[in-house]
């Protein structure tokens, strides 16, 4: 398989909106250094993407950053996803229930995505979390309950794809250990993600059978107020849910 991108430019496109939509608005010389290349293809890059409404310059600091329409066709493609609007309202209603954070997220190959998240106002807490972003399947609590589905062979693979990284220091980046934690989701029911991500939060989190897709659900809170036997309720809400759910898309 050939991994060069067969038209250039549009990878220098994407990859100057990638870089604004993780750093932010920066000056010409910033993303020139951070792309390695010169101001001239930069600024040409930046001239494209503000013709094309995707990039605007800010008048006092003169610093580029993103418009809002990658924001409206973020929000247009979601709507297309039937399945957001099915489970929502169980969302809502598992937030209402234990006043944390919930979300929802959909398998990509190696990584789980978020596509949906609800707050409440109660105990709210700033979260890693957004719509669109993606998290590592083998060390989150989203990501081993979708794999709790896998057979060992199929676990083994997506481990060896996987970039495996130890993001915190209570990231498991042992294949031994990881398929322990498996096999206490699969005898649970659902997942942990004990600060694995992020430092002082944990996360419980079961998978949704649907036909040609992977979903999962997770509830996420301060190790404070997530500790082990809160983990074990919240879990039974989660199945709760799980099985209403899986009625309603049979």
């Amino acid at each position: 398989m050939n991994d060069k991108n067969p038209i250039q430019v549009s990878e220098k496109l994407f990859k100057a909106i990638e870089l604004l939509a993780e750093k932010g608005a920066l000056s010409l010389t910033e993303i020139s250094n951070y792309l390695d290349l010169n101001k001239s293809t930069v600024h040409r890059i930046l001239n494209s993407l503000i013709f094309m409404n995707y990039v605007k310059q800010e008048e006092k600091t003169l610093k580029y950053g993103l418009s809002f329409k990658l924001c409206n066709l973020a929000s247009k493609f979601l709507a297309h996803n039937d399945m957001i609007s099915i489970i929502h309202p169980y969302l809502i209603d598992l937030a209402n229930k234990t006043n944390e954070t919930v979300h929802l997220v959909e398998r990509y190959d190696t990584m789980a995505i978020y596509i949906d998240k609800v707050e409440t106002s109660k105990n709210s807490i700033r979260l890693y979390s957004t719509i669109g972003k993606s998290i590592p399947l083998y060390c989150s609590g989203v990501g081993k309950a979708i794999l709790a589905e896998k057979t060992k062979e199929e676990l083994l693979e997506i481990w060896n794809k996987s970039e495996i990284n130890k993001i915190t220091d209570k990231t498991i980046t042992s294949f031994n250990e990881f398929e322990i934690k498996i096999k206490e989701a699969q005898e649970n029911g659902y997942a942990c993600d004990i600060e694995e991500n992020e430092i002082g939060v944990h996360c419980v989190g079961i998978y949704i059978d649907v036909p040609n897709k992977e979903y999962a659900i997770s509830i996420s809170a301060p190790k404070e107020r997530l500790d082990e036997n809160m983990i074990k309720i919240y879990g039974k809400y989660l199945l709760e849910i799980k099985e209403k759910l899986e009625k309603e898309l049979s």
